[in-house]
């Protein structure tokens, strides 16, 4: 079908029989297509081909109560921005005992990408800061090193907390540093927990802001991300500055690749 097909764990998946989807399903599937048709402009055939495959897989899943809408459209979004510079790509990608958002390879070299919304479910109304920062920091850690790339899909209405640390290599992150965003993860994560093993090797190349109304990706290196990000919480007041700078307090040259 096209080379994403050589990805996917789900070879050739069928396309549902509209008839009999629920509504909502079929809700799904046509917001899908939708957003395909659209990401499809400029597209050489056999990129179309690739994107519909993908598409294909997410429907399938859908199907069996795997994935939901908003995730799957800015996994779409990313998809096609990788496909276009030149990426093999998967969505829903098993790995390594885990299932990653967005699996890539290019020239040998693979690409982890964990798509975070901002979402925070009803248990934690009353600690919706701390859990974001707990799942951002043990998203990195479970995910940043399974692949030679690792990158946050963020959409740009959430501001994410990334941990200063992994604005570094692990050998130059201080243990008391490794066990504080320990017992950060701890409060949430439990089976299992995160180890400081992971905290100590995981990596973050990229934040891609994903756009689902302009269907557009814009790849920051992390420390632009976090430049802009402590600004803007420094300018409201919401976090303490060791939070959103590290122990230092230094701010990060601003830089944007791609």
């Amino acid at each position: 079908m096209g080379r994403a097909t050589h990805l996917n764990s789900i070879a050739s998946p069928t396309p549902p029989e509209r008839g009999h989807l629920a509504i909502r399903d079929k809700r799904f599937a046509r917001d899908l297509w939708t957003v395909v048709a659209r990401l499809s402009e400029g597209l050489t055939s056999d990129l179309k081909l690739e994107l519909e495959a993908l598409a294909e897989k997410l429907i399938w899943l859908h199907e069996r109560g795997r994935v939901k809408i908003n995730h799957s459209v800015m996994e779409l979004v990313c998809a096609r921005e990788l496909l276009a510079m030149g990426y093999l790509v998967d969505v829903e990608h098993e790995l390594a005992g885990l299932v990653c958002d967005v699996y890539a390879e290019l020239d040998g070299e693979s690409l982890v990408v964990e798509i975070e919304t901002g979402f925070v479910p009803p248990d934690h109304a009353l600690d919706p800061l701390t859990y974001c920062r707990a799942r951002i920091a043990s998203k990195i850690a479970r995910y940043g090193c399974l692949a030679d790339r690792f990158a946050l899909g963020l959409p740009p209405h959430y501001v994410a907390i990334v941990p200063p640390a992994f604005l570094r290599d692990g050998g130059s992150r201080a243990e008391e540093e490794l066990r504080e965003l320990k017992a950060l993860c701890d409060l949430y994560y439990h089976n299992p927990p995160v180890s400081l093993d992971e905290l100590r090797a995981a990596r973050l190349d990229w934040v891609m802001i994903i756009d689902v109304d302009a269907l557009t990706t814009r790849i920051l290196r992390p420390d632009a991300y976090l430049s802009y990000a402590s600004a803007f919480l420094k300018r409201l007041g919401a976090l303490h500055e060791s939070v959103v700078h590290g122990d230092d307090g230094q701010g990060h040259e601003e830089h944007e690749e791609g």
